[in-house]
């Protein structure tokens, strides 16, 4: 049977089984390799913070012990901003990041709050989120010297006591992956993300830049030029084309 060029090869069902099978072994390691991580992440130890620290939202400035919601634990995401910049303009990266997460039940459900805090001034974050449609409360930390507490690019856990509040974990980089469940669908396709870093068989398709998908122009076409925007933009009411903007095209 002729192999078709580019793609897996073609086999019966058993020969699949088999070859699914043995990929099961490492996945399976793969996860309890992960459980593992997380029971050590449940040891580490912790950093008090200051709740009192205000921070500006919809409802004004409120202390950070009220981003908490009265549960004890909080998930946030620190959102890069670019003062100034058009909506186009902000950060691609900690946009699929952000967008991935807009309702947070699940947590809430299990007694875990989540928020969005960022640099940028409330007058310019404001109408972002209604332009987005974001839902879960954004925060603006504009003028609060609290590093690295609020390093943006990263999500952070808090832990509170009481009045008293505590960072216990914070990643970056691809560690914020874990709330973009487009990149791990991704990972199950046979061409993957379609970055030149990822090991892949020869004959597929040549790889692109990390995050090469994460900002298009009007027309569909993957760009981090002046015509582009972060892809859930082109779904928002209004966007329309993008002729220059300004702006760093940052991603993690």
């Amino acid at each position: 049977m002729p192999q078709p060029t580019g793609r897996p090869p073609v086999v019966d069902l058993a020969t699949w089984q088999t070859a699914r099978d043995a990929l099961l072994v490492r996945e399976k390691a793969h996860t309890r390799e992960g459980d593992a991580i997380a029971a050590a992440r449940r040891r580490l130890p912790m950093v008090e913070f200051d709740g009192t620290t205000e921070v500006v939202g919809a409802a004004g400035p409120v202390p950070f012990l009220d981003l908490f919601q009265g549960r004890d634990e909080l998930v946030v995401y620190q959102h890069m901003w670019h003062d100034g910049a058009p909506h186009e303009g902000q950060c691609p990266g900690c946009t699929t990041t952000a967008w991935h997460l807009k309702d947070a039940v699940y947590l809430n459900a299990r007694g875990v709050s989540y928020a969005v805090l960022t640099e940028g001034r409330w007058a310019e974050v404001a109408p972002y989120v209604a332009f987005m449609g974001y839902t879960e409360p954004w925060y603006s930390v504009h003028g609060t010297d609290a590093h690295p507490f609020f390093d943006m690019g990263r999500l952070t856990c808090f832990l509170r006591d009481g009045d008293r509040t505590y960072l216990t974990y914070s990643t970056t980089g691809r560690g914020n992956e874990r709330v973009n469940p487009a990149l791990g669908l991704l990972d199950l396709t046979p061409y993957g993300r379609g970055e030149s870093w990822e090991d892949t068989p020869e004959g597929w398709p040549e790889g692109r830049d990390a995050c090469w998908f994460w900002s298009t122009d009007a027309d569909g076409a993957s760009t981090w030029g002046p015509t582009g925007r972060p892809v859930p933009q082109w779904t928002r009411p209004g966007a329309g084309p993008v002729g220059t903007r300004e702006g760093n095209g940052c991603c993690h």
